[in-house]
């Protein structure tokens, strides 16, 4: 484990062992100032001794690598987990809203065409990716001195992608040229004929393969010509004709990162103008020059350029972000209009955050010796735990999921990240 040292000026040192931190913080010349990553602060003063340091960060859609160079060795390496449920949460949140406009309570006005984006703008599910991965290269950046960023960013033709012999004009035309939207494109392509009952001069719908809950995108390969008759809820269950197509048919590949990351590319040049910039391409051959193999890691350690690698830290870190709190301002289940008013709940009370001295999001150990994480509260006794990768976390010959709190042992107390470092075998 490393721990990173700020002197009592607020400049950043060289990070040091374990032992030596340990040593420090008895002897009272330092204090623990934070835990994700850990690091100390020095209580006297002290300039200390500098190398050179290198930051390698590889970014990706749903998660970023980050890795620590100083004279060929490996001071540490990790990965953040990015959020990727900005965007359900949002649209949870614009249905509970048209609902509470049907209901008999009090009005709220549709808010539209009285907001102005602002330069810049980018949609909350793209803008909370681009604001972590900032974060996380602030923050090793503050905790080292003087840092070299190498950043891996990504350059990508979509249409290219889709079709790589496209050129010239052809640029200008997909799918959908000559057609009213994609869906009508869809249906010429099936010659208007249902898919399931092979009939046609009936009212179609356009159905998606793999469904939108489940990732599917609005791209014409995952659509497919379907009858209103044969369109119904009854084929979407699991085991029935639509479940069955999902589940055997070709897996379409996304094309979701490359825009975020072409979107990323050019705020990394604004947030980072110093910074030392590489493609994938540069990437790959180093990575394999030094012996690393495949990942997001072992690529963050290979943007850096380092010629080979003398010592590589045992243990790998990982990061995670946590909704801890609920601030919706409605719900699918209605406080009003009820039989009996419901005069008891709170909307600002909608989660125990707090039972028996733990919180949400607590780092505690099971007593069948597993680290974990307190994901809610069930009564005043108990707890749901889950692991950094949000498996739950059961007592063994047990079918409920509930821990008791007297049997976990509190281990840190941590905001909305979990924060876990994890010894290499």
């Amino acid at each position: 484990m490393l721990v990173f040292v700020i002197n009592q000026h607020g400049e950043a040192l060289m990070p040091c062992p374990t032992r030596k931190a340990r040593r420090l913080l008895k002897e009272g010349k330092a204090k623990i100032i934070g835990y994700q990553p850990f690091s100390i602060q020095l209580v006297y003063g002290s300039s200390g001794y500098k190398q050179s340091v290198t930051i390698g960060t590889k970014i990706g859609e749903k998660q970023i690598g980050i890795a620590v160079i100083s004279e060929g060795r490996v001071l540490m390496k990790g990965e953040v987990e990015l959020r990727t449920d900005v965007k359900s949460l949002i649209e949870t949140r614009k249905i509970y809203r048209r609902i509470r406009r049907q209901r008999k309570t009090r009005y709220r006005k549709a808010r539209f065409l009285n907001r102005k984006k602002p330069k810049g703008w980018l949609p909350p599910s793209l803008e909370s990716r681009n604001a972590n991965t900032f974060r996380w290269i602030n923050r090793f950046s503050s905790l080292l001195p003087n840092p070299t960023l190498h950043i891996e960013i990504g350059k990508f033709e979509v249409h290219k992608l889709i079709n790589p012999s496209v050129g010239n004009i052809s640029h200008q035309k997909g799918h959908s040229d000559g057609y009213y939207n994609t869906r009508y494109y869809v249906f010429a392509r099936d010659n208007y004929i249902c898919q399931v009952c092979k009939k046609k001069n009936k009212i179609v719908n356009a159905h998606h393969i793999i469904y939108k809950t489940q990732g599917g995108s609005d791209h014409a390969d995952n659509l497919i010509t379907i009858c209103t008759d044969c369109h119904t809820s009854d084929n979407h269950r699991p085991g029935e004709i639509f479940w069955q197509w999902m589940q055997s048919g070709k897996k379409l590949r996304s094309y979701k990162e490359p825009p975020f990351t072409i979107t990323l590319r050019s705020r990394v040049y604004e947030q980072y103008p110093d910074a030392i910039l590489s493609y994938g391409s540069e990437t790959t051959p180093h990575r394999k020059l030094i012996g690393l193999e495949k990942s997001l890691v072992n690529d963050a350690i290979a943007i850096t350029g380092i010629p080979a690698i003398m010592k590589i830290t045992d243990t790998t870190f990982m990061a995670k972000q946590f909704r801890k709190k609920k601030r919706s301002l409605h719900e699918a289940t209605a406080r009003k209009g009820r039989k009996q008013p419901n005069t008891t709940s709170r909307r600002n009370a909608k989660n125990t955050k707090a039972s028996k001295g733990f919180f949400l999001n607590d780092e505690v150990r099971t007593p069948c010796g597993n680290i974990g994480y307190i994901n809610g509260f069930t009564g005043k006794n108990a707890c749901y735990v889950k692991s950094i990768n949000g498996q739950y976390i059961v007592i063994p010959e047990k079918t409920h999921k509930q821990q008791s709190l007297k049997g976990l042992v509190k281990r840190s107390h941590q905001g909305n990240w979990r924060y876990q470092l994890i010894h290499n075998e």
